[in-house]
């Protein structure tokens, strides 16, 4: 049975070195037990591994976890500091990096091109430019350097990115404001503040009514979710008694839920179960979040093989070779 992996990670050295040279807010610092780790300030953002640099490692784990297809795609922080010229050089570095495997590895690679967002005609730019070169998708985290996804400056990359009918991996990082809500300790910002980031930018799509406007995106929401399938009674009860007048979405908040995508890394499988009765197993797909510390591609297997075959066969390949017409 094949396996494509959705939710998986890659770096480059130069992109390292952009990050800590010309970023200007992260900062490299060693942790108790001697790793290096990214931070933004003093808030934990990434923890680099070799996985991330190198593709024959990569592929030896996709060998032997028995991974056919890894969607790969850079992660937080992204691009999206530096100002301008770093943002897009940066940009071409990580899709480069991504094209480049493709090439090497045509049969096991695909990825999602990083945009910097934050100047949208370079965006559109970049979009066109990853196209042409093999991209099957965008990744964007859920604040682009603290700007709500439906910020309206993003609305010519949401349309260029809708006219595509492309896929679109939200992916959180560190949410605005991490530091006054004392994130910062026991990687709250990873457990806590990463749900919060990713269950923020996708609320905000429903109730605005992101997905009327933009009909053709295929959102994935990173990590389940987050906490989008556990609130959705309250959503529901909110729009019960919403003033007409404010209502902006034209269906339930229920339907936005089963209209997007999730992946299916969840670290334990009462949650998965509770996710797919909430959004159809035909809405979630396979992810590891390879090479990160906390990848969990020993539980992506095992958890999947504890569900009804035909949702696991589903969720393993048969969504995603839908959702990106491999």
């Amino acid at each position: 049975m094949t396996v494509i992996d959705i939710h998986t990670h890659m770096f480059t050295r130069k992109w390292l070195e952009l990050l800590q040279e010309k970023s200007g807010i992260y900062n490299v610092q060693t942790r108790p037990d001697g790793q290096r780790e990214i931070f933004r300030g003093n808030t934990p953002v990434v923890l680099p591994q070799k996985g991330h640099f190198d593709w024959e490692l990569r592929i030896a784990h996709m060998d032997q976890a028995k991974i056919d297809v890894s969607v790969v795609s850079l992660t937080c922080p992204n691009v999206y500091w530096g100002g301008e010229d770093i943002s897009v050089q940066a940009a071409r570095e990580a899709n480069d990096n991504v094209a480049d495997a493709q090439s090497r590895y045509p049969d096991r690679i695909r990825w999602f091109a990083s945009l910097p967002w934050e100047y949208p005609q370079r965006a559109l730019e970049e979009l066109e430019r990853s196209c042409t070169k093999g991209a099957v998708g965008v990744m964007v985290l859920a604040n682009v350097a603290g700007k709500s996804l439906t910020d309206p400056m993003f609305a010519p990359v949401w349309k260029a990115i809708d006219d595509r009918k492309l896929p679109v991996l939200v992916h959180p990082t560190d949410p605005p404001g991490v530091d006054s809500m004392d994130m910062t300790k026991f990687d709250l910002s990873w457990s806590v503040g990463f749900m919060f980031d990713t269950t923020l930018a996708i609320t905000r799509m429903i109730f605005e009514g992101f997905f009327d406007q933009y009909p053709n995106l295929k959102i994935i929401a990173s990590h389940g979710g987050g906490t989008l399938p556990y609130l959705v009674g309250r959503f529901e009860k909110g729009d019960e008694v919403e003033l007409p007048q404010r209502r902006q979405m034209k269906r339930k908040p229920t339907d936005y839920l089963r209209h997007i995508y999730y992946d299916s890394i969840t670290y334990d499988l009462r949650p998965l179960q509770y996710l797919i009765s909430i959004v159809g197993h035909e809405h979630v797909m396979f992810g590891t979040d390879w090479p990160h510390w906390v990848h969990d591609t020993k539980g992506a297997f095992a958890n999947t093989a504890a569900l009804p075959e035909a949702q696991m066969h589903a969720i393993r390949s048969r969504n995603a070779e839908r959702i990106f017409a491999f």
